[in-house]
């Protein structure tokens, strides 16, 4: 028997009827945080394509409301972190104790074993403890005296940080950063969505009528239809091209960051019902996928001057089709 995310993944009508259910959870969190719809349709193709989203902003603008709302439309076991400068990498990770009936340790999980994982405030976390997140967000699993422990599939983390000018922040390293597949800003709403969340027609309150879009099984499927989005060779000509100028003028962008990039194009592709991905696309989501990586020369380069400069890279370099 095929497994039933194996075989929805190739199965058309399945396919297409969860497209339509992934995109009913996503009309309904933009009716939750309003005003927000593209960072919103963004963050769920960032859930879609398998990568990890990071929400810059300043505090109370609805950050943790978004990351609650991603988790309810994925369902499965949700898990939030708030970020302090005195936890440990054990608080997140888990720890092996003295099981004093059976003689031996036994490992218990810390928060991050579960599907959705909410850092809030993550630049509040110590270097030491942030690094603890570096395996986790790749390879998906937790590696304690010499003990490996898988996490479950899907997992998806949404970390959210505060200005770095705040008081008790810590600058999150390259590498860490390199793990997020975009960064989003949200900003404050406009005065008619600000009513809304100040009169409960919006807002935090909101949260209890989300439901989830797919069960687990279905997520799973739906993420192995996006990884397998045609890509064609003139498509990847122009992300090579992209990249090679973003590099070329001193930006950082790993090959981590370029899949990522091809990977956040597909989902917005499929959440349209195409099967293969555009120059237009890719243009849509650089900027997100690459604003927060900086450059090699100045690493602290304001995130929308470093949005300027992708747009301009967008401009100068040729698609190249006739």
């Amino acid at each position: 028997m095929i497994p039933t995310s194996t075989a929805t993944a190739f199965d058309p009508s399945a396919i297409a009827e969860a497209r339509a259910k992934v995109n009913a959870g996503l009309a309904a969190l933009s009716a939750v945080v309003v005003g927000k719809e593209v960072q919103v349709r963004r963050a769920l193709a960032v859930l879609l394509s398998g990568g990890h989203v990071l929400v810059e902003d300043l505090p109370g603008v609805g950050k943790t409301t978004l990351a609650k709302g991603l988790a309810r439309l994925l369902g499965g076991s949700f898990q939030r972190v708030q970020g302090t400068n005195d936890l440990l990498p054990s608080d997140l990770l888990g720890v092996h104790l003295w099981d004093t009936e059976t003689k031996t340790f036994r490992f218990q999980q810390g928060p991050v074993f579960c599907n959705v994982l909410l850092l809030d405030e993550l630049n509040r976390i110590g270097p030491k403890t942030q690094s603890a997140l570096l395996e986790v967000m790749v390879e998906g699993q937790v590696t304690l005296d010499r003990s490996s422990h898988q996490l479950p599939d899907p997992f998806f983390v949404i970390a959210t940080q505060n200005p770095m000018d705040h008081a008790g922040t810590f600058p999150l390293p390259e590498s860490q950063l390199d793990r997020f597949a975009c960064v989003l800003h949200l900003g404050y709403p406009d005065p008619v969505n600000e009513r809304k969340v100040i009169t409960g027609q919006a807002g935090a309150e909101r949260l209890d009528g989300l439901q989830a879009s797919l069960d687990l099984a279905d997520w799973r499927a739906a993420r192995l239809a996006v990884r397998r989005m045609k890509v064609s060779d003139a498509v990847l000509d122009y992300v090579e091209r992209v990249v090679s100028r973003i590099r070329n003028g001193g930006g950082f962008c790993s090959t981590r960051a370029v899949r990522h990039w091809v990977a956040l194009s597909q989902a917005e592709a499929w959440l349209e019902a195409r099967e293969f991905i555009t120059p237009d696309d890719l243009q849509a989501t650089l900027s997100d996928v690459m604003a927060h990586r900086g450059t090699m020369d100045d690493r602290r380069l304001n995130r929308g001057e470093r949005r300027d400069q992708l747009a301009r890279v967008l401009v100068e370099t040729p698609v190249g089709w006739k």
